[in-house]
């Protein structure tokens, strides 16, 4: 047991550095694939055809392929046509695609589910419907799609692990790195399981939190 929490201690700090290295993908995936998935999930609605189709098809390629497809396509395949990403932004990349597409799903549902006489009365006070959209709609819809966003956000974290495949130094590298040498691997993967569970845990609890409070409001 104290040669586990020594070589835990020792193994700690790298461990913490990866962990840096995950929470930097995932908030730069979700500060870039939220708002697109905001826009996305308005232009799936629209009634120009052609514009409606293509949005679908980003959406239904980035739900229907798996993210760590994604991470290699960014990585390995764009060179192949002359664009060259770093492993975090290939990773950035890839993870905001997937964030788009499943966001988009899930703001598309908030937003159906204002009543539509909150539209009316907004047109019906003088609103344009581009005003009525931005003021009204998108508030109330963001409002309730908020709980679902947030326990994305902790998948999106969990699945920065993926990225390990493209030689990111996130947490799951880093554990991987320490076990290639120590070949302590279930040591390391316990840490490193521990350290997912140090952020994941508290922040499932507080998006539950977020999602009585809601309701109370909402009610």
């Amino acid at each position: 047991m104290n040669a586990t929490l020594s070589f835990w201690s020792e193994s700690l700090p790298s461990l913490v550095s990866g962990m840096v290295v995950s929470l930097e993908v995932t908030a730069a995936a979700l500060a870039i694939g939220v708002p697109l998935g905001l826009v996305a999930a308005l232009l799936v609605q629209s009634t120009v055809r052609p514009l409606r189709w293509l949005t679908l098809a980003v959406v239904e390629i980035g739900r229907g392929a798996p993210a760590l497809i994604l991470l290699q396509l960014a990585y390995y395949g764009l060179p192949s046509s002359g664009l060259q990403l770093s492993s975090m932004g290939s990773a950035i990349a890839a993870l905001s695609w997937t964030t788009c597409a499943y966001t988009s799903e899930i703001i598309r549902a908030g937003l159906q589910a204002v009543p539509r006489g909150q539209s009316e009365a907004a047109v019906t006070l003088g609103l344009s419907r581009l005003d009525a959209l931005r003021f009204v709609i998108v508030p109330q819809g963001m409002r309730v799609a908020a709980p679902a966003l947030l326990g994305f956000a902790i998948l999106m974290l969990q699945a920065s692990s993926l990225c390990f495949a493209i030689a990111l130094p996130e947490l799951l590298s880093k554990a991987q790195l320490i076990g290639t040498m120590t070949f302590r691997y279930m040591e390391i993967l316990l840490l490193a399981a521990l350290l997912y569970a140090a952020i994941c845990i508290p922040a499932t609890l507080l998006v539950a939190v977020i999602e009585r409070r809601l309701g109370k409001h909402a009610a």
